[in-house]
């Protein structure tokens, strides 16, 4: 059930949305044919119906089912992609009915992920997402597959087969929980060196597409991939970057929101994403060309507080703003950014606003503790970092990186101040 990239003939895809006036159709169905095409099909078109409800059996109604297998047969369509989530139950009816592959649009940006996806946790984080997403739809693939000619129970599913598939993807959902949760584990021994080390992280976060890897590439030459299309940065980078007033801060780069993000790729995601909430600075980046720039900065908002982004500084960042020059003769509501990481307009401006809301760091200190202070020295140990130290007659002479709490501890046992 996935497409892929650079087939010799790309698959021929009609989109379906079903407008209930629960979100706003018109554009997710426009994001949904950068997706498709991201994906590498070929869009045909799209049909739409206004519905008070999706209709439980085939989401759509029942003429315009018929209508759409029509369409499918005339213009012989290889895909039905549907903007919204399908039960197993939906997919199977409308397979039988139009005879054609059907996925929604949680299935479409699993497999872009999956195309994506190079480093080792995004690619177990996909698979993960991948099987427990197909758990419950194995009955509802029977039909379509048989008529491919592969797939599971090319003769039906029997329920043995069926069984023996639940089996084996239970145990890999289970191994891959584990390897996650190695990754994760290393990740945070690494998040938590940068802490002891004073390490201040700048994370860039925000709507895919919006050229966030792009203003990366411009600040840290860091060579990630930066074109014009969705998730062209999946996995999370890191560069050191130095900014005018000397401090050098981490910058991470990491993967783009989408709109009504489905809520199993929020959770398969959950560990990058936070790796953005815990920044000491977000940027919370959007196209300033986009007529939705200010709706996307609150959608972006709205899930860094889900995740427990409090109490930092989260600032909004307008690129692309070379593409609508009557911006820069607009007053700023909210203390946004104007840039251009294309021409770097405006970056020197965004460099300020970093270093002024840089926290407070740790600070470099020589001491000589007494050996009655070995308690403070374990603290320090723990809380801060320890550069050099050596036991003298007087006691423990130590530099070390100590916290503004532990700063006014060790102050008395200074012995050349800070530096």
């Amino acid at each position: 059930m996935e497409l892929h990239e650079n087939t010799e003939k790309p698959e021929r895809a009609l989109l379906v949305a079903a407008d209930t006036g629960s979100y706003d159709m018109e554009a997710s169905l426009a994001e949904l044919y950068e997706l498709a095409g991201t994906a590498g099909a070929e869009v045909f078109g799209a049909m739409t119906q206004k519905r008070p409800a999706y209709d439980t059996a085939t989401c759509v109604g029942s003429g315009m089912i018929l209508e759409i297998a029509d369409i499918c047969k005339k213009q012989e369509i290889d895909l039905l992609v549907f903007d919204c989530e399908l039960s197993p139950t939906q997919i199977r009816n409308i397979e039988d009915i139009t005879e054609v592959r059907v996925i929604d649009r949680t299935m479409l940006i699993l497999d872009i992920f999956a195309a994506r996806a190079v480093s080792k946790e995004g690619k177990l984080q996909v698979e993960l997402a991948q099987l427990k997403y197909m758990l419950p739809r194995l009955t509802g693939k029977g039909a379509a597959m048989s008529r491919l000619g592969g797939g599971i129970g090319t003769r039906g599913p029997g329920e043995t087969k069926l069984e023996t598939d639940r089996r084996h993807i239970h145990r890999r959902i289970e191994f891959l929980k584990d390897q996650l949760e190695q990754v994760e584990k290393h990740r945070e021994q690494i998040n938590r060196r940068r802490k002891k080390d004073g390490t201040v992280t700048v994370a860039l976060v925000g709507y895919t597409n919006v050229g966030k890897s792009t203003l990366m590439n411009y600040l840290t030459n860091a060579g990630v991939l930066a074109k014009d299309m969705l998730f062209a940065t999946l996995d999370p980078t890191a560069r050191a970057l130095r900014l005018p007033c000397g401090k050098t801060v981490m910058l991470i780069d990491t993967v783009g929101l989408v709109r009504r993000l489905p809520h199993h790729l929020v959770q398969a995601f959950k560990s990058t994403l936070e790796q953005a909430a815990m920044a000491d600075i977000v940027l919370n980046i959007c196209d300033a060309s986009s007529a939705e720039s200010q709706v996307h900065l609150q959608v972006t908002r709205s899930l860094l507080e889900e995740l427990g982004c409090k109490n930092r500084p989260v600032i909004p960042v307008l690129n692309k703003c070379d593409l609508v020059p009557e911006l820069n003769h607009m007053p700023m509501i909210g203390g946004a950014v104007r840039i251009s990481a294309a021409t770097g307009q405006g970056v020197d401006r965004l460099l300020e606003v970093i270093e002024e809301n840089l926290p407070v760091k740790n600070t470099r200190v020589e001491l000589l503790l007494p050996f009655s202070k070995s308690g403070l020295a374990a603290e320090i140990r723990k809380e801060g970092t320890v550069l050099e130290e050596e036991y003298v007659e007087q006691g423990l002479r130590l530099t070390a990186m100590v916290t503004p709490d532990l700063l006014e501890q060790v102050l008395p046992y200074a012995v050349l101040g800070e530096e």
